[in-house]
């Protein structure tokens, strides 16, 4: 195989190899090899033949101190978060941390890929299609406590990542519209589009739309969505993934209450579910929002497009009080 030598290289292995091992002095094999002697001098002093390593002889961070380094790989360790969520994560103790110094320092203790624990191929992500702030997703998902079932609604904008839960005793008409009016109450904009899916609380049986009851009626939820001017979107049947984001978000609030902790009433349940989505809504900084939580993209969207607004979304600040 041909060598690889730096690219101001004046030597080869070869020619290297014969200085080391020849007896002739230093001018002498300048003058034969067609070198300087400072080369010479160098190979000759020199055990082995490749080119040395470039760079720093100790490898180190130029913008981190070695503590702020050792707290960076320890919470990459031990928490196996992604970078960016390590980075939004360590930003608040670190303010002069950048995302490319946080990589390159996973690079160098060899943590810059996470483990596969899934075990499975990726599935290459679609991106979803863009649409101005203000189109929900919704959903019904079951929880339990000690005292019984919930039924508990989540929203999730699809631009601003804004999400709304709501835990109810049944899940029919009348909890859904209700779900629908506190979400149109909670949020500062307008919402122009829900997307749900076929469930008896959003819409008739598809057996029943085309004939007498979907033409002298009008579903509950489809009446709230009208009084608002709200275009009501419906999935394909039996294709649960179309409305994959709310989905996950389901999986998500899931995995922060009842998969984690026991609550042994409802009212537990409600203020824990509570907390976390305020948590989420407020603190939670997201890598699609480019670093900003989904109350920070809607001040955002507020200076660049204020018509769609209702109110100042700075009204909606979480203070002492609240």
């Amino acid at each position: 195989m041909g060598q690889v030598l730096h690219g101001s290289a004046t030597t080869t292995e070869a020619i290297r190899r014969a200085i080391q091992n020849s007896q002739e002095s230093v001018r002498a094999l300048a003058r034969r090899h067609g070198i300087s002697p400072t080369t010479v001098q160098k190979w000759k002093k020199r055990t082995f033949t490749q080119d040395a390593p470039l760079g720093p002889k100790e490898v180190r961070s130029t913008v981190l101190t070695p503590e702020e380094e050792a707290a960076c790989v320890a919470f990459r360790k031990h928490t196996l978060l992604p970078l960016d969520d390590c980075l939004y994560a360590l930003q608040s103790s670190i303010p002069h941390l950048t995302r490319s110094s946080l990589h390159r320092l996973f690079q160098q203790h060899d943590i810059s890929r996470l483990p596969d624990l899934s075990g499975d191929k990726k599935a290459k992500k679609k991106k979803f299609k863009q649409y101005p702030i203000g189109y929900f997703h919704i959903d019904i998902a079951e929880v339990r406590t000690e005292e019984g079932k919930l039924y508990m609604y989540v929203a999730i904008d699809r631009t601003s990542k804004f999400a709304l839960a709501k835990l109810a005793d049944k899940a029919n008409r009348k909890t859904a519209s209700a779900f629908l009016v506190a979400l149109i109450k909670a949020v500062p904009y307008k919402i122009h589009t829900v997307l749900t899916d076929n469930g008896i609380q959003f819409t008739f049986p598809p057996r029943y739309r085309d004939g007498p009851t979907a033409t002298y009626m009008t579903h509950m939820f489809d009446m709230r969505c009208r009084d608002n001017g709200i275009e009501h979107r419906l999935t394909k049947p039996y294709h649960p993934w179309t409305n994959g984001q709310v989905e996950r978000m389901n999986r998500t609030i899931k995995e922060a209450t009842v998969k984690r902790y026991h609550y042994g009433n409802h009212k537990q349940l409600r203020t824990h579910l509570q907390n976390f989505i305020d948590a989420y809504n407020y603190a939670k900084r997201l890598k699609t929002l480019k670093g900003l939580t989904p109350y920070e993209h809607i001040c955002k969207c507020w200076t660049s497009q204020p018509k769609r607004f209702k109110l100042n979304p700075l009204q909606d600040m979480p203070r002492l009080n609240t």
